[in-house]
Protein backbone atom coordinates (compact mmCIF):
# COMPACT_ATOMS: atom_id res chain seq x y z
CA UNK A 1 0.00 0.00 0.00
CA UNK A 2 1.12 3.53 -0.72
CA UNK A 3 1.61 5.43 2.57
CA UNK A 4 -0.62 8.45 3.11
CA UNK A 5 1.13 11.71 2.32
CA UNK A 6 2.41 13.71 5.27
CA UNK A 7 0.58 16.87 6.32
CA UNK A 8 2.03 19.88 4.53
CA UNK A 9 2.32 23.45 5.77
CA UNK A 10 3.49 26.18 3.37
CA UNK A 11 5.06 28.06 6.31
CA UNK A 12 6.04 26.19 9.48
CA UNK A 13 7.48 28.02 12.48
CA UNK A 14 9.23 26.12 15.26
CA UNK A 15 8.73 28.09 18.46
CA UNK A 16 5.81 30.22 19.67
CA UNK A 17 7.79 32.91 21.44
CA UNK A 18 7.54 36.60 20.63
CA UNK A 19 9.35 36.32 17.28
CA UNK A 20 7.42 33.33 15.99
CA UNK A 21 4.10 34.82 17.03
CA UNK A 22 4.92 38.16 15.39
CA UNK A 23 5.83 36.38 12.16
CA UNK A 24 2.54 34.46 12.22
CA UNK A 25 0.56 37.65 12.95
CA UNK A 26 2.16 39.67 10.13
CA UNK A 27 1.58 36.79 7.71
CA UNK A 28 -2.05 36.60 8.88
CA UNK A 29 -2.49 40.33 8.25
CA UNK A 30 -1.36 39.66 4.66
CA UNK A 31 -3.63 36.65 4.21
CA UNK A 32 -0.92 33.99 4.59
CA UNK A 33 -1.40 31.09 6.99
CA UNK A 34 1.42 29.82 9.19
CA UNK A 35 1.57 26.80 11.48
CA UNK A 36 3.48 27.20 14.77
CA UNK A 37 4.87 24.26 16.75
CA UNK A 38 5.89 24.74 20.38
CA UNK A 39 7.19 22.21 22.88
CA UNK A 40 5.28 23.76 25.82
CA UNK A 41 2.16 21.83 26.80
CA UNK A 42 -0.03 24.93 26.61
CA UNK A 43 0.10 28.71 26.47
CA UNK A 44 -0.01 28.76 30.29
CA UNK A 45 2.56 26.03 30.93
CA UNK A 46 5.03 28.44 32.54
CA UNK A 47 5.45 32.07 33.49
CA UNK A 48 6.92 34.28 30.79
CA UNK A 49 9.49 36.36 32.68
CA UNK A 50 9.50 40.02 33.63
CA UNK A 51 9.16 43.41 32.02
CA UNK A 52 10.42 44.30 28.55
CA UNK A 53 11.32 47.73 27.24
CA UNK A 54 9.94 47.87 23.71
CA UNK A 55 12.08 50.10 21.51
CA UNK A 56 10.60 52.67 19.16
CA UNK A 57 12.78 51.69 16.17
CA UNK A 58 12.45 47.91 16.43
CA UNK A 59 9.89 46.29 18.72
CA UNK A 60 7.32 49.03 18.20
CA UNK A 61 7.88 49.01 14.44
CA UNK A 62 7.14 45.29 14.50
CA UNK A 63 3.92 45.85 16.42
CA UNK A 64 2.89 48.49 13.89
CA UNK A 65 3.44 45.99 11.07
CA UNK A 66 1.34 43.51 13.04
CA UNK A 67 -1.48 46.03 13.47
CA UNK A 68 -1.15 45.86 17.25
CA UNK A 69 0.63 49.07 18.21
CA UNK A 70 -2.41 50.85 19.64
CA UNK A 71 -3.35 47.82 21.71
CA UNK A 72 0.24 47.65 22.94
CA UNK A 73 0.25 51.30 24.02
CA UNK A 74 -2.91 50.71 26.04
CA UNK A 75 -1.09 48.05 28.06
CA UNK A 76 2.28 49.65 28.82
CA UNK A 77 3.41 49.99 32.44
CA UNK A 78 3.17 53.65 33.54
CA UNK A 79 6.42 54.82 35.12
CA UNK A 80 8.33 51.80 33.92
CA UNK A 81 11.03 53.82 32.13
CA UNK A 82 12.36 55.25 35.40
CA UNK A 83 15.90 54.20 36.30
CA UNK A 84 18.09 54.28 39.40
CA UNK A 85 21.84 53.58 39.60
CA UNK A 86 23.36 52.75 42.98
CA UNK A 87 26.80 51.85 44.23
CA UNK A 88 27.50 48.83 46.43
CA UNK A 89 27.16 51.05 49.52
CA UNK A 90 23.59 51.94 48.59
CA UNK A 91 24.46 55.48 47.54
CA UNK A 92 22.27 56.75 44.71
CA UNK A 93 24.57 57.71 41.86
CA UNK A 94 21.86 58.57 39.34
CA UNK A 95 18.08 58.78 39.32
CA UNK A 96 15.99 59.33 36.20
CA UNK A 97 12.20 59.60 36.49
CA UNK A 98 9.83 58.42 33.80
CA UNK A 99 8.42 61.67 32.40
CA UNK A 100 6.47 59.93 29.65
CA UNK A 101 8.74 61.11 26.83
CA UNK A 102 11.00 58.07 26.52
CA UNK A 103 10.96 55.79 23.49
CA UNK A 104 11.12 52.48 25.36
CA UNK A 105 7.84 51.89 27.22
CA UNK A 106 7.70 48.83 29.45
CA UNK A 107 5.29 45.93 29.09
CA UNK A 108 5.04 42.61 30.86
CA UNK A 109 6.40 39.82 28.63
CA UNK A 110 3.42 37.60 29.38
CA UNK A 111 0.96 40.35 28.44
CA UNK A 112 2.77 40.99 25.17
CA UNK A 113 2.74 37.28 24.36
CA UNK A 114 -0.98 37.12 25.16
CA UNK A 115 -1.61 40.12 22.89
CA UNK A 116 0.12 38.34 20.01
CA UNK A 117 -1.52 34.98 20.69
CA UNK A 118 -4.96 36.55 20.87
CA UNK A 119 -4.47 38.15 17.46
CA UNK A 120 -4.06 34.79 15.70
CA UNK A 121 -6.76 32.42 14.43
CA UNK A 122 -7.55 29.56 16.82
CA UNK A 123 -5.37 26.52 16.21
CA UNK A 124 -2.44 28.44 14.75
CA UNK A 125 -0.17 27.15 17.54
CA UNK A 126 0.21 23.40 18.06
CA UNK A 127 1.17 23.02 21.73
CA UNK A 128 3.09 20.03 23.07
CA UNK A 129 4.80 19.68 19.69
CA UNK A 130 8.51 19.14 20.33
CA UNK A 131 10.66 18.97 17.22
CA UNK A 132 13.18 16.14 17.30
CA UNK A 133 14.43 16.20 13.72
CA UNK A 134 14.39 18.42 10.65
CA UNK A 135 15.94 17.45 7.35
CA UNK A 136 15.97 18.87 3.80
CA UNK A 137 14.03 17.36 0.93
CA UNK A 138 14.15 18.49 -2.70
CA UNK A 139 13.19 21.97 -3.94
CA UNK A 140 13.87 23.68 -0.62
CA UNK A 141 11.21 21.73 1.27
CA UNK A 142 11.86 20.16 4.68
CA UNK A 143 10.52 17.21 6.63
CA UNK A 144 10.06 17.85 10.35
CA UNK A 145 9.54 15.07 12.91
CA UNK A 146 7.94 15.58 16.33
CA UNK A 147 8.53 13.74 19.59
CA UNK A 148 5.24 11.84 19.26
CA UNK A 149 6.50 10.31 16.02
CA UNK A 150 4.33 12.39 13.72
CA UNK A 151 5.85 14.40 10.90
CA UNK A 152 5.00 17.07 8.35
CA UNK A 153 6.57 18.81 5.37
CA UNK A 154 6.92 22.50 4.71
CA UNK A 155 8.02 24.90 1.99
CA UNK A 156 9.40 27.46 4.47
CA UNK A 157 10.87 26.28 7.77
CA UNK A 158 11.59 28.98 10.36
CA UNK A 159 13.62 28.30 13.48
CA UNK A 160 12.20 30.57 16.16
CA UNK A 161 13.09 28.09 18.87
CA UNK A 162 15.59 29.99 20.97
CA UNK A 163 19.12 29.53 22.22
CA UNK A 164 19.36 25.77 21.70
CA UNK A 165 17.50 25.71 18.40
CA UNK A 166 16.81 22.36 16.72
CA UNK A 167 16.58 24.13 13.37
CA UNK A 168 19.89 26.04 13.55
CA UNK A 169 22.07 23.03 12.54
CA UNK A 170 20.42 23.11 9.12
CA UNK A 171 22.15 26.41 8.40
CA UNK A 172 25.02 26.77 10.90
CA UNK A 173 27.25 24.68 13.19
CA UNK A 174 27.48 27.54 15.73
CA UNK A 175 26.51 26.90 19.34
CA UNK A 176 26.08 29.39 22.18
CA UNK A 177 29.06 29.91 24.50
CA UNK A 178 29.09 31.01 28.13
CA UNK A 179 29.69 34.76 28.44
CA UNK A 180 31.33 34.67 31.87
CA UNK A 181 28.29 35.99 33.76
CA UNK A 182 25.69 33.98 35.68
CA UNK A 183 22.32 35.17 36.96
CA UNK A 184 20.32 34.12 39.98
CA UNK A 185 16.74 35.31 39.61
CA UNK A 186 14.38 36.11 42.48
CA UNK A 187 10.98 37.70 43.11
CA UNK A 188 9.61 39.85 45.91
CA UNK A 189 5.81 39.87 45.81
CA UNK A 190 3.51 42.71 46.92
CA UNK A 191 6.63 44.78 47.38
CA UNK A 192 5.10 48.00 48.70
CA UNK A 193 3.27 46.15 51.48
CA UNK A 194 5.60 43.23 52.24
CA UNK A 195 9.03 44.56 51.22
CA UNK A 196 8.86 48.36 51.55
CA UNK A 197 12.63 48.87 51.82
CA UNK A 198 13.29 46.91 48.64
CA UNK A 199 10.40 48.70 46.94
CA UNK A 200 12.01 52.06 47.69
CA UNK A 201 15.44 50.84 46.56
CA UNK A 202 14.16 49.63 43.18
CA UNK A 203 11.77 52.55 42.62
CA UNK A 204 9.17 52.59 39.89
CA UNK A 205 11.22 51.17 37.03
CA UNK A 206 14.71 49.67 36.69
CA UNK A 207 17.50 49.41 39.28
CA UNK A 208 21.22 49.02 38.55
CA UNK A 209 23.15 48.40 41.78
CA UNK A 210 26.66 47.60 40.61
CA UNK A 211 30.18 46.86 41.72
CA UNK A 212 33.21 45.26 40.07
CA UNK A 213 32.22 41.93 38.56
CA UNK A 214 28.76 41.75 40.11
CA UNK A 215 25.54 43.55 40.83
CA UNK A 216 21.81 43.55 41.33
CA UNK A 217 19.58 44.37 38.36
CA UNK A 218 15.91 44.66 39.27
CA UNK A 219 12.66 46.07 37.98
CA UNK A 220 9.17 46.69 39.24
CA UNK A 221 6.52 44.64 37.46
CA UNK A 222 3.01 45.76 36.62
CA UNK A 223 1.52 43.69 39.47
CA UNK A 224 3.64 45.50 42.08
CA UNK A 225 6.21 42.74 42.50
CA UNK A 226 9.96 43.12 42.07
CA UNK A 227 11.96 40.85 39.77
CA UNK A 228 15.65 40.66 40.66
CA UNK A 229 18.59 39.45 38.59
CA UNK A 230 21.64 38.89 40.76
CA UNK A 231 24.60 38.95 38.36
CA UNK A 232 28.04 37.53 39.11
CA UNK A 233 31.10 37.28 36.86
CA UNK A 234 32.04 33.69 37.62
CA UNK A 235 33.33 30.45 36.12
CA UNK A 236 30.75 28.43 34.22
CA UNK A 237 30.54 25.85 37.01
CA UNK A 238 29.90 28.37 39.82
CA UNK A 239 26.17 27.67 39.94
CA UNK A 240 26.83 23.92 40.15
CA UNK A 241 28.19 24.41 43.66
CA UNK A 242 24.91 25.87 44.97
CA UNK A 243 21.99 23.69 46.11
CA UNK A 244 18.99 25.55 44.71
CA UNK A 245 16.60 22.97 46.20
CA UNK A 246 17.43 24.51 49.60
CA UNK A 247 16.39 28.13 49.18
CA UNK A 248 17.88 29.45 52.40
CA UNK A 249 21.22 27.74 51.73
CA UNK A 250 21.16 29.09 48.18
CA UNK A 251 20.53 32.62 49.45
CA UNK A 252 23.50 32.31 51.81
CA UNK A 253 25.76 31.05 49.03
CA UNK A 254 24.75 33.81 46.61
CA UNK A 255 25.09 36.55 49.23
CA UNK A 256 28.66 35.45 49.99
CA UNK A 257 29.46 37.13 46.68
CA UNK A 258 28.11 40.39 48.13
CA UNK A 259 29.92 40.59 51.47
CA UNK A 260 30.29 44.23 52.44
CA UNK A 261 27.39 45.42 50.26
CA UNK A 262 24.69 47.55 51.85
CA UNK A 263 21.99 45.57 53.65
CA UNK A 264 19.26 47.27 51.62
CA UNK A 265 20.75 45.68 48.49
CA UNK A 266 21.45 42.29 50.02
CA UNK A 267 17.78 42.19 51.04
CA UNK A 268 16.83 41.84 47.37
CA UNK A 269 18.01 38.25 47.72
CA UNK A 270 17.73 37.66 51.46
CA UNK A 271 14.02 38.54 51.54
CA UNK A 272 13.05 36.93 48.22
CA UNK A 273 9.81 34.98 48.06
CA UNK A 274 9.93 31.48 46.64
CA UNK A 275 12.90 29.64 45.15
CA UNK A 276 15.90 31.24 43.47
CA UNK A 277 16.39 30.39 39.80
CA UNK A 278 19.92 29.98 38.35
CA UNK A 279 20.72 30.96 34.76
CA UNK A 280 23.99 31.04 32.90
CA UNK A 281 24.23 33.77 30.25
CA UNK A 282 25.20 32.43 26.83
CA UNK A 283 25.69 34.09 23.46
CA UNK A 284 26.33 33.15 19.86
CA UNK A 285 29.39 34.69 18.20
CA UNK A 286 29.04 38.38 17.37
CA UNK A 287 28.27 38.61 13.66
CA UNK A 288 26.87 35.06 13.43
CA UNK A 289 25.52 34.48 9.93
CA UNK A 290 25.25 31.72 7.33
CA UNK A 291 25.12 31.21 3.60
CA UNK A 292 21.64 31.07 2.07
CA UNK A 293 20.14 27.61 2.59
CA UNK A 294 17.03 26.91 0.49
CA UNK A 295 13.73 26.96 2.35
CA UNK A 296 14.95 27.61 5.89
CA UNK A 297 15.94 30.54 8.08
CA UNK A 298 16.17 31.59 11.74
CA UNK A 299 14.95 34.49 13.82
CA UNK A 300 15.40 35.79 17.36
CA UNK A 301 17.71 33.96 19.75
CA UNK A 302 18.00 31.03 17.35
CA UNK A 303 19.75 33.40 14.92
CA UNK A 304 21.66 35.78 17.20
CA UNK A 305 21.51 34.90 20.90
CA UNK A 306 23.25 37.65 22.89
CA UNK A 307 23.59 38.75 26.50
CA UNK A 308 20.64 40.77 27.87
CA UNK A 309 22.70 43.81 28.85
CA UNK A 310 21.53 46.07 26.02
CA UNK A 311 17.86 45.07 26.21
CA UNK A 312 17.82 44.01 22.57
CA UNK A 313 16.80 40.34 22.57
CA UNK A 314 13.00 40.63 22.61
CA UNK A 315 13.05 43.67 20.32
CA UNK A 316 15.16 41.87 17.74
CA UNK A 317 12.86 38.84 17.87
CA UNK A 318 9.87 41.10 17.24
CA UNK A 319 11.42 42.98 14.32
CA UNK A 320 12.86 39.76 12.86
CA UNK A 321 9.41 38.19 12.86
CA UNK A 322 7.78 41.26 11.33
CA UNK A 323 10.37 41.74 8.59
CA UNK A 324 10.37 38.06 7.66
CA UNK A 325 6.59 38.15 7.38
CA UNK A 326 6.71 41.29 5.24
CA UNK A 327 9.39 39.76 2.99
CA UNK A 328 7.37 36.59 2.41
CA UNK A 329 4.30 38.69 1.63
CA UNK A 330 6.29 40.89 -0.77
CA UNK A 331 7.67 37.91 -2.74
CA UNK A 332 4.75 35.56 -3.37
CA UNK A 333 5.94 32.40 -5.07
CA UNK A 334 9.63 33.24 -4.62
CA UNK A 335 10.68 31.94 -1.22
CA UNK A 336 14.39 32.35 -1.86
CA UNK A 337 14.07 36.02 -2.78
CA UNK A 338 12.05 36.57 0.40
CA UNK A 339 14.50 34.79 2.68
CA UNK A 340 17.50 36.49 1.08
CA UNK A 341 15.89 39.91 1.51
CA UNK A 342 15.09 39.19 5.16
CA UNK A 343 18.57 37.90 6.01
CA UNK A 344 20.28 40.82 4.27
CA UNK A 345 18.64 43.18 6.80
CA UNK A 346 18.70 40.88 9.83
CA UNK A 347 22.41 40.01 9.79
CA UNK A 348 23.87 43.54 10.10
CA UNK A 349 21.20 44.63 12.57
CA UNK A 350 21.89 41.63 14.81
CA UNK A 351 25.65 42.11 14.59
CA UNK A 352 25.39 45.73 15.73
CA UNK A 353 23.15 44.77 18.66
CA UNK A 354 25.37 41.86 19.67
CA UNK A 355 28.39 44.16 19.76
CA UNK A 356 26.47 46.63 21.90
CA UNK A 357 25.32 43.86 24.26
CA UNK A 358 28.88 42.59 24.71
CA UNK A 359 30.13 46.15 25.27
CA UNK A 360 27.39 46.81 27.82
CA UNK A 361 28.29 43.65 29.74
CA UNK A 362 31.84 44.94 30.13
CA UNK A 363 30.62 48.42 31.01
CA UNK A 364 28.21 47.25 33.74
CA UNK A 365 30.71 45.21 35.71
CA UNK A 366 34.03 46.98 35.10
CA UNK A 367 36.40 47.90 37.94
CA UNK A 368 34.90 51.36 38.55
CA UNK A 369 31.24 50.19 38.46
CA UNK A 370 28.73 51.78 38.47
CA UNK A 371 30.53 54.70 36.83
CA UNK A 372 30.18 53.26 33.31
CA UNK A 373 26.41 53.05 33.59
CA UNK A 374 26.19 56.55 35.03
CA UNK A 375 28.16 57.85 32.03
CA UNK A 376 25.96 55.84 29.66
CA UNK A 377 22.80 57.47 31.03
CA UNK A 378 24.29 60.96 31.16
CA UNK A 379 25.92 60.90 27.74
CA UNK A 380 29.50 60.39 28.92
CA UNK A 381 32.02 58.08 27.33
CA UNK A 382 30.58 54.90 28.90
Amino acid sequence: MTPAPLPHHPVAVVGAGLGGLTLARVLHVHGIAAALFDLEASADARTQGGMLDIHEDSGQEALRAAGLHERFLARVHPGGQAARVLGRDGTVRLEQPDDGTGGRPEMDRGELRDLLLGSLPPGTVRWGAKVTDARPLEDGRHRVTLADGSAFTTDVLVGADGAWSRVRPLVSPARPAYTGVSFVEADLFQADERHPVSARVVGGGMLFALGPGRGFLAHRESDGSLHVYTAVSAPEDWLDGIDFTDTEAAKTAVLKEFDGWDDSLRALVADADGPLVPRRIHALPVGHRWDRVPGVTLLGDAAHLMSPFAGEGANLALIDGAELGLALAAHPGDTEAALAAYESRMFPRAEASARESARSQTLLFRADAPQGVVEMFTGGEG
